[in-house]
C-alpha cells in the first residue's frame, strides 16, 4: 500500500530566494531570524516559552541542514533521517495559490490581478456596482491592511452602519470582514459570491470571507468561518491527476478552497495547528492505498506571520515540532511524507505580507535513504516526487527529486 501525507507549514519560508530583491523582500528569512530572535531573547513569551527554539524532530529531520545550505548561515546541523533540500519558486507571485498549485506540478506563470497599495485601493466603478448588487450602503476601509489592525479600526463603525470592512494585501485578493451576526455568514458569503463574479475580468485570484464577533476594538475576534471563493486551477494538477486515476485525495483544512474543490475525494474542516494535526492522524488511520493527505497548518502564517508576532510563531513551531513523533511512528512501510512551506512570511519583517523565500524539502520514509537533494528549481519537484511515488503520470512541470539519486 502506497500513501503520501503532505504537511503544509503555511510561510515557514528557509531564507529570502535568488529573486527576492525583485520583490522588496531582500533580508526575508522566516525560520533563520524566528531562530536568531529566540537566542537573543526576542522569542520569549511569558510563561510559556523563553529561550533557544526548541524544535528537535525537525532538527533531526534536516532543517538545521536545509538552512545552512540555503542561506549559507550556521545552524545545528545534525545527520538527517530524511531526504533534504530546498526549493525556488518559479511562480511570478508569492502567494497562497501559487505555492500550493506549483508544488502540485502547475506553476502560475502569469500575473494575477492586484489592487494597488493606496487609499482608495479598489476601482470605484468595481465598488459602486457591487454597492449596488448587493444592496449595501457603502464600504469602510478600501485599502491595504492587516485583518486584525482593520478590524480594530472600523469594527465600531462596522456595527453602527452595517458597511462591510473591505482590504487587501500584496497578493491577490479582495477580503471583506463583516461582523458575524449582526451582519451575518450567509449574507457574507452571498456577497463574496457576487464580488468573485465581478473581479474575474480583473483577474483577482481570490475574494475572502473573514467574520468576525465581538463588541468593540478590544474584543473583536475572527471567527473559524472564513471561507475562500478562489479561481480554479489553470490546469491539472497533481490532485486531480490522482483522483482521477483512482487515488483518493482527502484535503484537511484549507487545501479544498485553496484548489476550488478541484480534485478532492474527502474535504476534513478543522482549525488550529492541534486539531488540525489530530485530524490528519485521523485521516492517516481510515486512508487507503493510493491516497493523498494534505494538511494546511495555517496558523503560522495567518496568527503568526501576517501579525508579526516572533513569540507566537515560535510557540507555535514547537507545538508542531512535538507532535511530529506521532506522526512519524503512525507511518506504514509504503507512506511517503512530506514536510514543506508555500511561501515565506516572516515575522520580523516591515509589513505584513509574505516575504518570498525558499521553501523546506523534507521527505521521509521507512524506505526513504537519508541524503541531501540540494536545491530544487521548482516547487513542482515535490508534486512529481509524489507522483512517481503513487504511480501516477507525470506532472506537467518538476522532476521527482530521486531521480538522480541513490534511494
Amino acid at each position: 500500500m502506497k500513501r503520501a501525507i503532505i504537511l503544509m507549514m503555511d510561510s515557514f519560508g528557509v531564507g529570502a530566494s535568488a529573486d527576492a530583491l525583485s520583490f522588496g523582500d531582500i533580508g526575508g528569512d522566516t525560520f533563520g531570524n524566528i531562530w536568531r530572535g529566540c537566542i537573543n531573547g526576542k522569542g520569549d513569551l511569558d510563561g510559556i516559552r523563553s529561550g533557544k527554539l526548541k524544535i528537535p524532530n525537525l532538527l533531526k529531520l534536516g532543517l538545521g541542514n536545509i538552512s545552512h545550505d540555503s542561506t549559507g548561515a550556521l545552524y545545528p546541523e545534525t545527520t538527517p533521517i530524511s531526504a533534504y533540500g530546498y526549493a525556488a519558486e518559479i511562480s511570478s507571485g508569492k502567494d497562497t495559490q501559487s505555492g500550493h498549485w506549483e508544488i502540485a506540478g502547475l506553476p502560475i506563470t502569469f500575473d494575477w490581478g492586484l489592487f494597488p497599495n493606496k487609499i482608495p485601493s479598489f476601482p470605484q466603478d468595481f465598488i459602486n456596482s457591487w454597492i449596488d448588487k448587493c444592496e449595501l450602503n457603502g464600504i469602510l476601509g478600501n485599502e491595504h491592511a492587516s485583518g486584525t489592525d482593520i478590524i480594530a479600526e472600523f469594527g465600531v463603525e462596522h456595527l453602527k452602519t452595517g458597511k462591510p470592512i473591505c482590504y487587501t494585501s500584496a497578493d491577490s485578493v479582495f477580503q471583506i470582514a463583516v461582523h458575524e451576526e449582526s451582519f451575518g455568514l450567509e449574507r457574507l458569503y452571498q456577497i463574496c459570491k457576487i464580488a468573485k463574479e465581478m473581479l474575474l475580468p480583473l483577474n483577482i485570484a481570490r475574494v475572502i470571507a473573514r467574520p468576525f464577533s465581538g463588541d468593540d476594538s478590544t474584543n473583536f475576534t475572527r471567527t473559524n468561518n472564513r471561507r475562500d471563493y478562489a479561481t480554479p486551477p489553470h490546469g491539472d494538477t497533481l490532485l486531480d491527476i490522482l483522483h482521477d486515476d483512482g487515488g483518493e485525495v482527502i484535503a484537511i483544512g484549507k487545501i479544498a478552497d485553496i484548489f476550488a474543490n478541484n480534485g478532492i475525494s474527502k474535504k476534513i474542516t478543522a482549525y488550529g495547528n492541534m486539531n488540525l494535526f489530530d485530524a490528519t492522524l485521523d485521516a492517516m488511520r481510515n486512508a487507503g492505498d493510493k491516497s493523498l493527505i494534505f494538511t494546511n497548518f495555517v496558523d503560522f502564517d495567518m496568527y503568526f506571520g501576517h501579525r508579526r508576532d516572533l513569540p507566537g510563531y515560535a510557540n507555535a513551531l514547537e507545538e508542531f515540532d512535538k507532535r511530529l513523533p506521532e506522526l512519524l511512528n503512525n507511518l506504514d512501510d509504503n507512506d511517503l511524507l512530506l514536510i514543506t512551506a508555500d511561501h515565506g512570511c516572516d515575522p520580523t519583517f516591515k509589513g505584513s505580507d509574505h516575504t518570498r523565500e525558499y521553501v523546506p524539502v523534507i521527505f521521509y520514509g521507512k524506505n526513504i535513504k537519508p541524503q541531501n537533494l540540494s536545491k530544487r528549481t521548482s516547487f513542482s519537484d515535490m508534486g512529481q516526487t509524489i507522483a512517481s511515488h503513487l504511480d501516477v503520470k507525470k506532472l506537467s512541470y518538476g522532476e521527482d527529486c530521486f531521480k538522480t539519486q541513490d534511494c
